[in-house]
């Protein structure tokens, strides 16, 4: 038999078949139904007929992450380096001025550490591990050492250079905030030693660098664990 002519033969075959009452879904089938008006499944089995199952929905791309790398603390970081400079600067004149008071200097330093890791994660949104925070502190630190060493070299090289004629006007000088004689006697046997001025200023020099770097580290990597939090 001719192939059209058998495909026409079953589904005339296929015609003649009782359709059920009922479609599997549980929809109603009206008479000689061919398919289900709920669920379009075919009531016949049509010869070459498969029914495909129903492509499973794809989920929605994953969303491409908006927040930027966070960049590496350190002094190749244009902003970090901005950042610490204008905080030091901030601190120098209340630590430099507070020096006559007991631990303040101190607590200026370690503040110094903390308020430059809150301005950083300010500006740029992103919140600072513990270690970055404590290198945010470092470079700030650092800067502060560099203004205090420059500013002592610059009053060690005045002392030397007119330290003879200021301890005369300290010696002769009647006031209310008149030295006493031993401590400019002691400051005049200084400058008369070139080898114990050197160990002064370099002994003071090692103090205030680790005051000023080791305090402002303990500062950012406290404000980095305090506004990771938030």
């Amino acid at each position: 038999m001719h192939p059209i002519a058998e495909r026409v033969n079953q589904f005339l075959i296929c015609q003649t078949r009782v359709v059920p009452d009922f479609c599997t879904c549980g929809a109603q089938l009206p008479p000689d139904a061919r398919f289900c008006h709920k669920c379009g499944k075919p009531q016949y089995d049509y010869p070459g007929f498969v029914e495909e199952p129903a492509p499973a929905p794809t989920p929605p791309p994953a969303a491409a992450a908006q927040t930027k790398p966070l960049a590496e603390i350190s002094f190749h970081n244009r902003l970090a380096v901005r950042v610490g400079f204008l905080v030091a600067l901030l601190a120098f004149l209340p630590f430099v001025f507070l020096q006559a008071i007991p631990f303040l200097p101190a607590v200026v330093a370690f503040f110094a550490g903390f308020l430059a890791v809150f301005s950083y994660s300010r500006i740029t949104g992103q919140s600072l591990t513990v270690r970055s925070g404590a290198r945010m502190g470092w470079i700030t630190g650092v800067f502060s050492f560099s203004m205090i060493a420059i500013i002592m070299i610059i009053f060690v090289i005045f002392v030397v250079t007119e330290g003879t004629a200021l301890l005369d006007q300290l010696r002769t000088y009647q006031g209310p905030f008149q030295p006493k004689l031993d401590q400019v006697e002691a400051v005049t046997k200084l400058l008369q030693d070139p080898r114990s001025l050197a160990i002064s200023v370099g002994g003071a020099l090692v103090l205030f660098f680790v005051i000023l770097t080791a305090l402002p580290m303990l500062g950012g990597a406290l404000g980095a664990k305090v506004f990771a939090k938030e």
